[in-house]
Parts: structure tokens; C-alpha cells; sequence
């Protein structure tokens, strides 16, 4: 009677609901009143415009609605709401891209609701894989009509995305290169006994990035699983952290292309002693699982020391040193933007300021990370570097830029991954800008050299936080001598351990010089061009 009575007055029947409740003991009644309302509304979605209106349409029904359709309805709804910023996107390109993200959501909805005998009501869950396939059908109609138009657009699709990790579900095929990083990696977590990889490089050189992509780089028989270390080291507690390192390896797991899902570890055994649960926990998943070889991948690894001094604890890295030593199914790659002599000469530093005898500060990742293999991840190379520029999708138009422009983007950007989508970016900008006032016709408008130099201010001031980064990085040594750089001195043979450190940092790069020994000082230059602008502002 509620349902049937929502057609004709909303008001009223939302009312009752609402009085049942609050108000009495027939819950039950009202919530299946709301499922029966929410399918009804989601049964009458005919269009796009009728899916991107129906989550606001029912944004008053409480969440989760009942124990059968507890993820079914706000799953779908989310993909309304996802669907209703496509249809008011800023461009069709960019609408374009939600709605792609969208599908997929959508897919995995019905990916979960073809298995109808996990849940209660097989028939509930076949009436709803019955409406998420037809809405499909509409979004996917939509999608090649608004690809279409992004081809045909007059202005050039915005597909450069500077700053953020890219994720495979999202970013496609904007990953470039890496392949030599990708060939190490699983060579090294495959040998037996296998050695702890350190994967680190300067900020933004697609460190996280690679990590996402790793499962799609290495064969079947390894197993990624990715742990952001930064989040997980919000936790306060030892039990806090070994419970988001649990979450985050299952959350992994399950991603595509593996799809494996592992089960819960022992949650009261993780409150009462995390790290044994975790080492128990990790053997049973190789139980589970067998004949596959695991690649534990901890981001933003140095983050640990800060739960090792909140804590007053060892036992996570005692907990990663077994693994190591008593675990060889698994495999750990830790990922972060330093060496391990750089954060033990950090420590080394930090004990000798304290002036303390604390065991908890008498410690050095050296000392846990034993037979440990760096990979370095640097600048892309040049052939990468170009394809990110002229094929950053595989349908963009790689006739946008004037064989001059390029090699200018090579250049002031020493093929620096984050810099060349930044570039990119604002030239895309610049020129979208001169096709809208200069109402040019398609094809006419080009990224020549002058354009690439004058959006180079406009590179600096956004790039600003890349760049400040990068001077943090430095001492004061280093500071001064390139200070000293740009005012035309020379460097002195005092400076020559400030040298090495510059050069071993990539903030400097020294072109050889026949007859001079390696260990010169002469024909010093900025490795990153457009980091020495940005000094010189």
C-alpha cells in the first residue's frame, strides 16, 4: 500500500515511512516498502537523462536499505550519481571519460549479480541484473556517441593528467614505459631464495603508478599486492596498523587482473598480537592459494619509523624481517624516495642530536633489510617520453605538435614523467584557448616551439609543489652551491663531495670531457632545465 501510494503522493508516503521507523516496531514494513519502491524507480529508467536523475529522485532513502539489498540499490545508485556528473561535464570529452568509469562500476555490479545463489532472493538479484543490463545498454549507446564527438570536436581532447598516481582502471594506457623496471622486478621476486626489492626514486617519477600496473606487467604464477603504508601508518596502534595492512592486501587482491578473494584474518588475534596473527595469516593464504609466489609492496615504506617511535615498537619490522627470513612464498618490495644509506645515516643522526640510549631509537633499516636490491626509478626514457606526448591514448591525434615542440618538451623537461604530462597539459590548454577565440578550423591549430615557451611560466607556478619538493630534498651545502651555480661561480675543489651528492640525486648532470677524469667538476648543468627556471623566478 505504501509503495503503490508513492506514485500518486510522495510526501505522504515518505512521511509513513519515516513514522514507521522512528516511531513503531514495523520496521520490516518500511523497509520493504523502500525496496519496492527503489526497484519500481529503478525499472522505469528508460534513458540516460531518466539514470542520471533516479539517485536524486530516491537520495532520501536511508542506507543500507534491508540485509537483502544492502549493497544491490546504493551500488546503483552510486553509478546514477556517477552518470549525472557525465551528462554535466564541463566538456563531452570529459564526460565521455565518467561515463567509461561508470560502465565499468556498472560491470562489476553485474559481474556480483550473476552469482544470484550467494544471496537470500536468487529472483531479487536476476530482477536486478535484469535492470543493471539494460542500463548498459544505454550508457555504452551514450559512450560511442560521445566518443564520437570527441573525434569530431573542434577542440582537442584534455587527456594529460599531471600529479596524480594513475590507476589502470581509470588511466588506460597512459602508463608509459617502464618495462626494464617491470622485467627486474619479476626476475628478482621469482628467484629462490628471493631477495627484498627496494623500488625508490625522487617524487613524482610514477613509482606509485608502477605499482598499480605491476600486475599487468608480470606473469600469472606472481601475485602484486599493494599496501599504502602512508595510510596505513595513520593508525595509532600496532593492532591498527596490522588491521589496515590486512584490509589493504585483501582490497589487492581482489582487484582485476587476479580476482582473488582471500579471507578474513583472525580479528581477535590481530587485537591481542597483530604481527603473529599477520605471519599466521600470510601462511594461510599460501595454503589457500598455492604454487604462486607473492610480492608484498609496501609504498611509501619509511612512514614505518613513524609507528616505531608512536608505538615504541619493533615488532613491525621484526614481523617484515621473518617474512623475509622464514617466508619464501612472499616477497617484499618496499617503495619509497629514499636509499636505505640515506635513512640510515638519517637515524644515525637523529640518535646522536637526542643523546639518548633508548633501544627503540637504536635501530637502522639496514639492519632489517638485509640482502636488499635497489631499482632506481628515474627519468623516462626518450622514446617513452615521446610516446606519452604524441600517443598518450590510443585514438588522440598525434598531429597537434610541431616536430620542434616536442623536442622542446624533451628538453626542458629531461623526460621527467610528471613534468612531460604538465607540459602537455597546459599546451592543450593554450591551444584549446586560441581554437575558441580565434574560432580556428579543426586541424589548423598546432603546438609550435613559441607555444611551448610561453606556457613555461604558467608550468612553473603550477608546478610549484614538485619544486619545492625538490629544493626540500637538498642541504644546506647543496643549496648554497647551486645557489653559487646560478650566479655563474665555478665550483672549487672543497665542493666536490656537494658535486656527488648533486649528481646522485639527478639535480645536476655532467657532460663528459675527453681527457678529464670522472671524478672532474667541470661542465656542470641542471639535469631538469625547467627546474632551473624555477630557481632563477
Amino acid at each position: 500500500m505504501i509503495a503503490t501510494a508513492y506514485l500518486q503522493n510522495q510526501a505522504i508516503a515518505r512521511e509513513t515511512i519515516d513514522y514507521l521507523i522512528n516511531s513503531t516496531n514495523q520496521q520490516k514494513v518500511a523497509t520493504d516498502a523502500i525496496g519496492k519502491i527503489a526497484l519500481s524507480s529503478l525499472k522505469k529508467c528508460e534513458s540516460i537523462k531518466d539514470i542520471a536523475e533516479v539517485a536524486n529522485q530516491l537520495d532520501w532513502i536511508p542506507s543500507p536499505i534491508s540485509q537483502e539489498q544492502n549493497w544491490i540499490v546504493p551500488s546503483l545508485l552510486d553509478v546514477s550519481q556517477n552518470v549525472n556528473s557525465a551528462v554535466n561535464a564541463s566538456s563531452v570529452y570529459r564526460g565521455y571519460q565518467t561515463i567509461k568509469d561508470s560502465i565499468r562500476e556498472l560491470r562489476e555490479v553485474t559481474n556480483k549479480l550473476a552469482t544470484g545463489n550467494r544471496y537470500s532472493n536468487p529472483p531479487l538479484a536476476a530482477t536486478y541484473g535484469t535492470i543493471a543490463e539494460k542500463w548498459l545498454g544505454l550508457m555504452e549507446v551514450k559512450r560511442d556517441e560521445w566518443k564520437k564527438e570527441t573525434i569530431d570536436s573542434e577542440e582537442i581532447r584534455q587527456v594529460y593528467i599531471p600529479g596524480s598516481a594513475l590507476d589502470p582502471k581509470k588511466a588506460e594506457e597512459r602508463f608509459k614505459g617502464r618495462n626494464r623496471i617491470f622485467r627486474e622486478i619479476e626476475t628478482l621476486a621469482l628467484l629462490d631464495p628471493a631477495p627484498a626489492l627496494l623500488l625508490y626514486g625522487g617524487r613524482r617519477t610514477g613509482k606509485t603508478s608502477a605499482l598499480k600496473y605491476l600486475p599487468y606487467r608480470v606473469g600469472a604464477n606472481l601475485v602484486p599486492l599493494l599496501v599504502d603504508i602512508q595510510g596505513a601508518a595513520a593508525a595509532t596502534t600496532l593492532s591498527g596498523l596490522a588491521q589496515q595492512i590486512a584490509k589493504q592486501i585483501i582490497d589487492s587482491a581482489k582487484r582485476l587482473p587476479r580476482r582473488l578473494h582471500l579471507p578474513e584474518p583472525n580479528h581477535k588475534q590481530l587485537e591481542r598480537d597483530p604481527f603473529l596473527a599477520l605471519q599466521d595469516w600470510l601462511s594461510q593464504i599460501e595454503r589457500i592459494v598455492p604454487n604462486k609466489r607473492f610480492l608484498l609492496c609496501l609504498d611509501e615504506y619509511e612512514r614505518l619509523s613513524e609507528v616505531i617511535e608512536t608505538t615504541r615498537s619493533k615488532a613491525p619490522l621484526n614481523f617484515l624481517r621473518y617474512v623475509l627470513q622464514h617466508m619464501p612464498a612472499w616477497t617484499l618490495l618496499f617503495s619509497g624516495s629514499h636509499e636505505l644509506s640515506d635513512l640510515t645515516d638519517q637515524r644515525q643522526k637523529q640518535k646522536k642530536n637526542k643523546n639518548t640510549n633508548d633501544e627503540y631509537d637504536d635501530w637502522t633499516w639496514s639492519d632489517y633489510l638485509i640482502n636488499t636490491r635497489a631499482l632506481r626509478m628515474t627519468f623516462l626514457e626518450e622514446s617513452e617520453a615521446r610516446e606519452l606526448i604524441l600517443q598518450p591514448v590510443d585514438d588522440f591525434s598525434t598531429t597537434i605538435y610541431e616536430d620542434e615542440a616536442v623536442d622542446e618538451i624533451i628538453k626542458i623537461t629531461h623526460c621527467q614523467p610528471y613534468l612531460v604530462q604538465l607540459v602537455c597539459f597546459e599546451l592543450v590548454e593554450r591551444l584549446n584557448e586560441k581554437i575558441r577565440k580565434e574560432n580556428r578550423p579543426r586541424g589548423t591549430t598546432r603546438a609550435s616551439l613559441d607555444d611551448v615557451k610561453a606556457i613555461i611560466p604558467v608550468v612553473l607556478v603550477r608546478g610549484d609543489q614538485y619544486f619545492r619538493e625538490q629544493w626540500s630534498r637538498l642541504t644546506e651545502e647543496e643549496e648554497n652551491l647551486l645557489n653559487r651555480l646560478l650566479d655563474g661561480e665555478k665550483p672549487t675543489r672543497q665542493d666536490r663531495p656537494t658535486v656527488r651528492l648533486l649528481l646522485r640525486k639527478e639535480i645536476l648532470k655532467q657532460e663528459e670531457i675527453s681527457g678529464k677524469s670522472s671524478d672532474s667538476i667541470e661542465n656542470l648543468s641542471f639535469q631538469v632545465p625547467l627546474f632551473q627556471k624555477y630557481l632563477e623566478m
